[in-house]
């Protein structure tokens, strides 16, 4: 059973956005300002009544929230647990990251900046982004890394078509974390007119509390759609994918100070924990500073970076979220890793019993149900972050080579 300390809240960072000896504002002079004037209002803008009012309104007439809580049958007797799905698949652009896409985009408005820059792996955050500019009427730059321009070609053509700039990442391994680098010097170059939309709880203080809070929607949403169903708000397990860890913080978000709720985050060991072709932070990493921040990331002896693997391009990130970081060293949180190989057998599993094509970063999630010992009286909940529609490519690859 997990740790629980009933002294800790663990839904709000100190007051310099600290969970535990994680987190923090570690960022170059130049944003300063930004960093403060967003720390310093952030609150006060997001707890305006009509800053709620159209969030919340966006949420239900643009998005199409509430997603549904779906009862699995099929996996469930598989499995041998009651599975539930929250299908944040089911939301405009596919996927979760519009919940914080929204949230910003009003937050930007109010502190009056004029462009927007993201960065973005799988491109869901980046269509995410792109979608809420063209609504509202804002200059839009999102940066991707080469390699997942490549793998992630729809997407791209979403981003575009919806009237972004998609600038390539051609340095390192031409992936999120070398995005993220690049969306990070045209913030310093531009600081005055820009809003930097960081799609994950990730980047210097106060972006994982305001990420975490915006996608909170999602576990506020669970609490009330499981008691409808079961006559209790609480699950025994909520389960996640996580690389930076957005999706996984928004699920987690209302259930991380109850401790009866076993909270699992997996992660993308790629091709295996140990193989050096691996994304499984918490396994791998040790404590540092990376994009803002201090958390756990993958890095060598003397404090280099080392290059992420996965088949997901939302996972292939060298660090993971400081309150992510906190709940693995708290042992709040259980942290479990899924190889490639295993999340596309899990995305074809799902498809076949369910009727739903996963991301691949939410099959990750799907794949390690059969290892967590679940009871016939469990009631478990799957974040399922993401379609599969921008993995369609990997899939038929996937249907080309192998029996699936």
């Amino acid at each position: 059973m997990h740790l629980f300390n009933k002294t800790i809240n663990y839904q709000v960072p100190s007051a310099e956005g600290y969970y535990g000896e994680f987190g923090g504002a570690y960022i170059p002079e130049m944003l300063y300002g930004n960093v403060e004037t967003l720390k310093k209002q952030y609150l006060q803008i997001m707890q305006d009544p009509a800053f709620q009012e159209e969030f919340h309104a966006l949420l239900k007439d643009y998005v199409g929230r509430p997603t549904p809580l779906f009862y699995a049958e099929r996996l469930s007797k598989e499995i041998g647990a009651h599975i539930y799905l929250k299908r944040e698949d089911l939301c405009h652009t596919g996927a979760h990251k519009i919940n914080n896409t929204i949230g910003q985009i009003l937050l930007a408005q109010r502190l009056g900046k004029t462009k927007i820059i993201a960065e973005t792996g799988a491109g869901q955050h980046g269509v995410a982004t792109a979608t809420v500019c063209a609504l509202k009427g804002m200059e839009c730059v999102v940066y991707m890394g080469e390699k997942d321009i490549e793998r992630q070609a729809p997407n791209v053509a979403r981003m575009k078509m919806l009237g972004a700039t998609v600038v390539p990442a051609t340095s390192g391994s031409k992936t999120l974390k070398d995005a993220t680098n690049e969306a990070i010097r045209a913030w310093i170059n531009e600081p005055n007119e820009t809003h930097y939309i960081i799609g994950s709880v990730v980047g210097p203080h106060p972006y994982p509390d305001m990420v975490a809070r915006f996608q909170s929607v999602i576990s506020d949403e669970m609490r009330k759609q499981l008691k409808e169903k079961t006559g209790t708000e609480l699950p025994t397990h909520v389960v996640a994918c996580v690389g930076g860890g957005s999706n996984a913080a928004g699920a987690f978000y209302h259930f991380l100070n109850e401790e009866t709720v076993e909270l699992v985050a997996v992660e993308a060991a790629g091709h295996g924990v140990h193989s050096g072709m691996s994304a499984a932070t918490t396994q791998l990493g040790t404590t540092g500073i990376l994009h803002g921040s201090k958390s756990i990331l993958m890095q060598t002896a003397d404090g280099q970076v080392v290059e992420p693997h996965s088949i997901s391009a939302g996972l292939d990130y060298p660090g993971i979220g400081p309150l992510h970081a906190f709940l693995y060293e708290s042992k709040r949180g259980t942290f479990m890793s899924a190889t490639d190989e295993e999340a596309l057998e899990w995305a074809f599993h799902l498809s076949k019993i369910e009727g739903i094509i996963p991301a691949l970063e939410t099959a990750h999630a799907f794949s390690v149900l059969p290892k967590m010992n679940l009871k016939p009286t469990d009631t478990v909940i799957v974040c399922l972050s993401g379609r599969g529609d921008k993995d369609l490519s990997t899939y038929m690859q996937a249907m080309e080579t192998k029996k699936y």
